[in-house]
């Protein structure tokens, strides 16, 4: 009979245990939204009880897991990240706090965790899952599937069929067909999409997107009825700032980029895209070129964000938003021909604010990527039809990358350090125009089939 009840009782105790940690893990979780205080000391009782729940529970009732991290055991590992993805708290007080996970913070907030990932994230390695230039963190590791890097290796390379028809397009147009900066536009599409077969969700993540490995793409969200059905045109006003570029990477560079000359690094690319934006196509552009990498590359989006919401909040009526980047590859040139001149290849870029390891970021929230990733996805189409071989795929990853700011936000990834600038510039025109049929809706080839289709 004692021994009966004293089970019971044990048994009550482990339940208000986990039942307490599962509190401490709400008020952790969604605490008073003072995540901006100074010191960052708002969790410092939670970390200790934590800690000491942590240790309570490991070591008394899951003794196990307690003598396995001790003795540094695999398994043990293991079993903390299993209870730890169920309750950060807990792994919190197991692991005796954040400093441990291979991030270089001291602070305890989750929200400059996940920014501190974000930033470290984004290029850190290149598209073959090797480290290239950023310091290496578990977490953030780019992990690609054999057959995407067999993809977007082919793609890297140049000389394609595609891209030398699309070349020879281009170089048969006739003289005097240049516009001011030397570039000749396509006028007529090099092909034309079924959409019927993109229907099927495999078909279009093949078909467009790389995956990273570190999140995954949902078929309620990437539906092609929803990529394609948003209207995401704007009427031109040239009287008022309507598209802002900046860099969140300022103090990208190329291969012959000349130290110290902003021109012939990525500020220098945004400029040159302002520029034939408004001169050639009649909108009103706004380019900041504010340093937010020159300290901490790391914080970067966390250290930008608070210039361009201030910049979007003195001109109120700005629609896009452009990122401008330069990406990073290990090795080879990511160029194609076009007009008869080396252009550097582009990659437009989207933040899922989720990932597998965290689910969905509350931190990171996104009321637009829907809008997003019609966009880039409205971009790309444009681009594939009249520029073939032009772009690569649509990137997916798992943070947010600042892009909650406008429905019209994009990252693009310009070449990468083994462009020349020659190369880089070149690409800005094709982008200008790929941007102006998006916004004009001139190059909306999918509208017909898609209204066809919905009134079969």
């Amino acid at each position: 009979m004692s021994g009966k009840w004293n089970g019971k009782r044990i048994f009550h105790i482990f339940v208000l245990a986990l039942a307490g940690i599962a509190l401490l893990d709400f008020l952790f979780l969604h605490g008073d939204g003072g995540e901006e205080e100074k010191g960052g000391n708002r969790f410092s009782w939670k970390r200790s009880l934590a800690e000491k729940l942590g240790q309570e529970v490991t070591g008394v009732w899951l003794p196990a897991i307690s003598f396995a991290g001790q003795d540094g055991m695999g398994s043990g590992s293991l079993l903390k990240e299993i209870l730890g993805q169920q309750s950060p708290l807990l792994a919190l007080g197991m692991e005796g706090g954040m400093e441990g996970d291979g991030l270089q913070t001291e602070s305890t907030s989750l929200r400059e965790k996940f920014l501190l990932q974000e930033g470290l994230s984004e290029d850190e390695e290149s598209e073959t899952g090797d480290a290239l230039e950023m310091p290496q963190t578990e977490e953030g590791k780019l992990r690609l599937d054999e057959e995407t890097q067999k993809r977007l290796q082919e793609e890297n390379q140049a000389g394609s069929a595609e891209e030398e028809k699309a070349g020879e397009a281009q170089d048969g147009a006739p003289e005097g067909g240049a516009d001011a900066f030397g570039f000749v536009r396509a006028q007529v599409r090099s092909q034309e999409y079924d959409w019927n077969y993109y229907q099927d969700f495999d078909a279009l993540i093949k078909g467009f997107y790389a995956v990273d490995a570190t999140t995954e793409a949902s078929p309620d969200q990437m539906q092609l009825e929803q990529l394609l059905g948003k209207d995401l045109t704007m009427e031109k006003n040239p009287d008022v700032p309507q598209i802002l570029i900046y860099h969140t990477h300022s103090q990208e560079t190329f291969a012959d980029s000349v130290p110290g000359d902003a021109s012939t690094s990525i500020v220098g690319a945004g400029e040159l895209l302002a520029q034939i934006l408004r001169e050639e196509y009649g909108y009103n552009v706004l380019h900041d070129t504010g340093e937010y990498d020159v300290e901490s590359r790391d914080n970067a989006y966390s250290v930008s964000l608070p210039a361009i919401e201030r910049i979007l909040a003195e001109n109120p009526t700005i629609e896009v938003v452009i990122d401008l980047h330069r990406d990073a590859v290990l090795e080879g040139k990511l160029v194609t021909e076009l007009n008869g001149k080396p252009t550097a290849t582009f990659m437009f870029f989207n933040g899922l604010s989720y990932t597998k390891a965290a689910g969905n970021i509350e931190y990171l929230e996104n009321p637009y990527i829907e809008e997003n990733l019609a966009f880039s996805f409205q971009m790309q189409v444009i681009a594939n039809e009249y520029y073939p071989g032009l772009t690569r795929r649509i990137y997916l990853k798992g943070y947010r990358y600042n892009m909650h700011l406008k429905p019209r936000s994009l990252l693009i990834e310009l070449g990468a350090q083994t462009n020349t600038v020659e190369e880089i510039r070149n690409a800005c025109a094709p982008i200008a125009h790929i941007l102006d049929m998006e916004l004009s809706g001139a190059g909306a080839s999918w509208r017909e089939q898609t209204e066809a289709r919905l009134l079969y």
